[in-house]
């Protein structure tokens, strides 16, 4: 089954029911995540007062935790052939989580042992997912149909900061009511998933040798993918130093900081279509490139800094720009290069490799933010970016 999707002026294009509802399901998902996400540095910076090498810890731990169960989820899914089964548990454990931070109060390792369990459902579940919505397209046009998904599952991103700052505002003990609304939204997605999601092409399990599926998973092609996506996430900071750099560097009051995650998600949202068309026409490697180029512009504004909105407005806008050129591109580039019963394990593996880099990369940037300032290290990061791109493009060219 496919439905109709807005195309270039003069027409639609078809793209298949699958991707639409697992961007639903990812769209309600992404506003109980978000929920939790856009006051979690507000929580922890100006509630309990942690320094900038704790929040990198945790921000690590938030990026990293997915890391090796995506692995896990992708295996599971392809060895069982049944993908959907696999993303449904992960996007149950996730939305379980959120009962637990009521549980845990303020303590930080009881923040980070819940902050760690929520992730391991999303690493179970990202592989199966993007698996799904690769066997239900065509190649050509997979850029635009990750870039409906990445559309959708961002309009969830848009969402739920919009609820838990209005819950902060308007409810006493507004952090308690924000985990449990949170779990509500995950479950009705479970349950969306559950009925009202289908797998055309979906196959019976088909053993394949170990050896034969690491052979298969070292070509040269998926390995140069990983090389870069390993490269550029060690150099990415994580999304909570930005909002809270941002806020710092404009001057905005920190009441504010749960709201900065509209301005990325609302850029996200608008330019994930089009830019995954635009993949599809000159090339996905080329528009991953180029979305890591607009990151560093990112820094550039956070690290001059300036009072006033236009400072956060122009690193949200390049921020959200980058996801939208990366994040389902990535996937819409790996996708075609597996075969059909290593897919969501390949997909795992890219997946693995970036959010391990990622990972370590908010670690080192909560070490250098401690050591020398929030300004001077993202002037760092940003330098270190420009160079790991410069080195890609020129491989790129040989």
């Amino acid at each position: 089954m496919y439905v109709t999707t807005p195309s270039l002026p003069g027409g639609t294009r078809a793209v298949p029911a699958t991707v639409i509802g697992l961007g639903i399901v990812s769209l309600v998902t992404d506003a109980s995540a978000e929920m939790v996400t856009a006051i979690l540095p507000l929580y922890l910076v100006y509630g309990l007062g942690l320094g900038y090498l704790q929040l990198g810890l945790l921000d690590g731990l938030y990026t990293g935790a997915t890391a090796l169960l995506r692995l896990g989820g992708g295996h599971l899914a392809d060895r069982w052939g049944r993908p959907k089964a696999v993303a449904v548990a992960g996007y149950g454990i996730s939305a379980l989580t959120k009962l637990a931070f009521p549980l845990v109060g303020a303590s930080a390792a009881g923040i980070g042992a819940t902050i760690a369990a929520d992730r391991v459902g999303k690493g179970i579940r990202t592989a199966p997912r993007d698996a799904m919505i690769t066997a239900a397209t065509p190649p050509e046009t997979l850029g635009r149909a990750f870039g409906v998904h990445r559309a959708l599952d961002t309009a969830g991103a848009l969402i739920g900061p919009l609820i838990a700052f209005a819950l902060i505002t308007l409810v006493a003990g507004g952090y308690d009511t924000v985990f449990v609304t949170s779990f509500c939204l995950g479950a009705i997605a479970v349950l969306i998933l559950i009925f009202f999601v289908d797998v055309p092409g979906a196959r019976p399990a088909v053993p394949i040798a170990v050896r034969e599926g690491v052979r298969l998973l070292l070509r040269p092609e998926l390995r140069r993918i990983c090389l870069a996506a390993g490269l550029l996430g060690l150099l990415t900071v994580g999304d909570m130093f930005l909002f809270l750099a941002v806020q710092r560097s404009a001057g905005l009051p920190s009441e504010l900081l749960p709201l900065l995650p509209l301005g990325t998600a609302l850029t996200f949202m608008v330019a994930a279509i089009p830019v995954g068309r635009l993949a599809d026409r000159l090339g996905r490697r080329r528009v991953f490139l180029a979305g890591h180029a607009l990151l560093i512009g990112a820094y550039g504004f956070v690290a001059v800094g300036g009072a006033g909105w236009w400072v956060a407005g122009a690193a949200l806008l390049l921020h959200g720009i980058f996801y939208a050129a990366t994040d389902g591109v990535l996937m819409a580039q790996a996708g075609p290069l597996l075969p059909a019963e290593l897919r969501a394990s390949g997909l795992a593996v890219v997946q693995t490799v970036q959010a391990l880099a990622r990972s370590l990369g908010a670690v080192g940037f909560g070490f250098a933010a401690q050591a020398f300032a929030l300004t001077w290290a993202f002037t760092g990061y940003a330098v270190a970016l420009a160079a790991a791109l410069g080195l890609l493009t020129l491989r790129a060219a040989r």
